[in-house]
């Protein structure tokens, strides 16, 4: 784990992640619970997936973006919780620098392009919602694949910038990240040197990521609301509200942890909760995500029964022969 002197400090080429070490009583439950959300949330995001590219009525620029968001989860999901299951199973904890800093970029290209995507799916609603008579000109196929692009390419570009600048830079003992995953700060705390320069390229990185696509969400839903409001019936107005406060609670909860991870100063309280704030986006988001977005339509779920129909036809044929 200890490679060759810098100075006074050991170059590390592996870290430790303690992750719920400390729990090791719960080590088993939580490996069933997290792999229990893990399984629930690959199933529920590769269905929309499946749903959005087989049924020709969910081709429309909402569940373009509904998939796209699944995708991201289900990648999301992937670059987090099997390495937590193998260490809350297993007791390995060790990973190799390089696969560190892999994995703190996955990380970051992933929570970016939700950003954006989160943004983008809500300027379409607001579209949808404030300005209908427009909608479909303004949301056209050749739009909206752009705006996924720029999406996707945003997020790579902002957190490959700062993982370059880290990669050149050597690790140092203590090798133990008091983290489940390889974490922007917990990383840069074992930084030989350098950690001032990396810290304020992260925290433009975080302005970046968060600030623009959270303020474009927030007033797109305010919009929303106001519009809602307007709406003369009340049934109307309740049902476009359930939907809206489900989103923006999604949104909240998301941009929260966010914003208390990495803008807020780094103080010993805030250092000591982070883990459990981190759990919000890296844990649940992925998994509330299908459900609040997709699986509460109507249409996703008359998709959802199609299918279900179509499998259960099949297999009592695949009988009769």
């Amino acid at each position: 784990m200890r490679g060759p002197q810098e100075g006074n400090q050991t170059l590390t080429t592996q870290f430790l992640l303690l992750g719920f070490g400390d729990l090791q009583e719960l080590q088993i439950v939580l490996f069933l619970i997290f792999l229990t959300i893990y399984v629930v949330t690959m199933v529920g995001n590769i269905l929309i997936i499946v749903l959005v590219v087989s049924d020709q009525h969910l081709h429309t620029p909402m569940y373009f973006f509904l998939g796209n968001l699944s995708c991201l989860e289900a990648c999301y999901s992937s670059t987090i919780l099997p390495r937590m299951l193998v260490s809350l199973l297993g007791g390995d904890r060790t990973i190799s620098v390089k696969g560190c800093v892999l994995q703190f970029w996955f990380f970051g290209f992933l929570a970016a392009t939700e950003c954006y995507l989160l943004a983008v799916m809500s300027y379409d609603r607001y579209l949808a919602v404030c300005k209908p008579l427009h909608y479909a000109s303004l949301m056209n196929g050749h739009f909206c694949i752009q705006l996924v692009l720029v999406s996707w390419l945003s997020g790579s570009f902002i957190v490959t910038t700062t993982t370059l600048i880290m990669s050149h830079f050597s690790f140092c003992s203590p090798f133990e990240i008091d983290h489940f995953f390889c974490d922007f700060m917990p990383l840069i705390q074992h930084l030989c040197s350098g950690a001032p320069l990396l810290i304020l390229s992260g925290l433009i990185t975080s302005s970046v990521l968060t600030l623009p696509p959270f303020l474009l969400t927030l007033a797109s839903y305010m919009y929303i609301i106001a519009t809602i409001l307007k709406i003369p019936s009340s049934t109307g107005r309740k049902k476009a509200f359930s939907t809206c406060s489900s989103h923006l609670m999604v949104v909240t909860i998301f941009y929260g942890a966010l914003i208390v991870v990495y803008m807020l100063p780094n103080t010993d309280t805030l250092s000591r909760m982070n883990k459990i704030f981190s759990l919000f986006y890296t844990v649940l988001t992925p998994l509330v995500n299908p459900l609040i977005y997709s699986l509460r339509n109507k249409e996703v779920r008359k998709s959802l029964w199609k299918a279900i129909s179509k499998c259960v036809s099949l297999q009592r044929l695949a009988k009769l022969y």
